[in-house]
């Protein structure tokens, strides 16, 4: 039997299941990787809000890594919520020493499904001299790519000029995620080496979307920890939250999961 991939995820938690690392763990299990996991805040949310946040020190973030990462080994990394700058930087110290061959996908949360901020504003700094020129790949929806690019409007050329300063700023790749547009179709434009990709999938109108950036992020990392390019990567990962949001199980009185499990036989 071949040994599934390693996908080291860096995140918080959602006490609700539906985004950070039980999104994170649902969809690696899904495509086949191996989840590994180091914490980097509790919180206590639902799907209409997230109440309380609680970062981890920022040493025993570092640590988790490292034991993980020294023992089990990785294929890739994913990171999602930080939350302040001690933890960014403490993930780019480890990740800078021990990971410089591995892929990481960035995914940047700032601000919740619900509204509420996610990574403290002095963090925003930190990850962008420290973090992005570590990742293969960073993945911003328009709000994060306005704080970090300064991206004015939802156009595409806009998206594609964001794409550009990101990869100025290190990243290999920039991923700018267009859900927070009005379109008919939800357009992520990919800038890479290999130039700019269009990935247009039908606007699927619905409350059910908390953790879609947690689960396509984790999604691409698994697919590039199984050997796939960038753009293959992406498109698979997509196919799969398009997925995940059209079987959406509907629970919650606010912002609903996707259903990570929508491949199994139903029953």
């Amino acid at each position: 039997m071949t040994k599934p991939r390693r996908l080291l995820i860096i995140a918080g938690s959602d006490s609700s299941g539906g985004a950070g690392l039980q999104a994170d763990i649902k969809t690696a299990t899904m495509l086949g990787c191996y989840a590994m996991t180091a914490v980097t805040a509790v919180t206590a949310q639902d799907t209409r809000t997230v109440r309380t946040i609680q970062p981890l020190p920022a040493k025993l973030v570092r640590e988790q890594i490292l034991l993980t990462l020294d023992d089990i080994g990785a294929d890739a990394v994913k990171i999602g919520m930080l939350a302040n700058a001690e933890i960014v930087n403490a993930v780019a110290t480890v990740l800078n020493k021990q990971a410089r061959r591995i892929p990481v996908v960035l995914d940047p949360v700032m601000i919740s499904t619900s509204g509420k901020p996610l990574l403290e504003k002095r963090a925003v700094a930190a990850l962008k001299q420290n973090l992005l020129p570590l990742a293969a790949l960073v993945a911003p929806n328009i709000p994060e790519a306005k704080a970090l690019a300064g991206m004015k409007g939802t156009a595409r050329a806009q998206a594609e000029k964001a794409g550009r300063v990101l990869m100025a700023l290190g990243a290999k790749a920039a991923l700018i995620k267009g859900g927070h547009a009005t379109r008919a179709t939800v357009d992520d434009v990919l800038v890479w080496k290999g130039g700019v990709e269009i990935f247009a999938f039908p606007r699927i109108r619905t409350r059910h979307t908390h953790g879609t950036g947690c689960t396509l992020s984790t999604a691409i990392a698994c697919h590039l920890a199984q050997g796939l390019s960038l753009p293959l990567a992406v498109g698979k990962a997509r196919e799969f939250v398009q997925a995940a949001i059209e079987a959406a199980p509907g629970f919650g009185r606010g912002h609903g999961p996707l259903n990570h499990m929508h491949r199994l036989p139903a029953g």
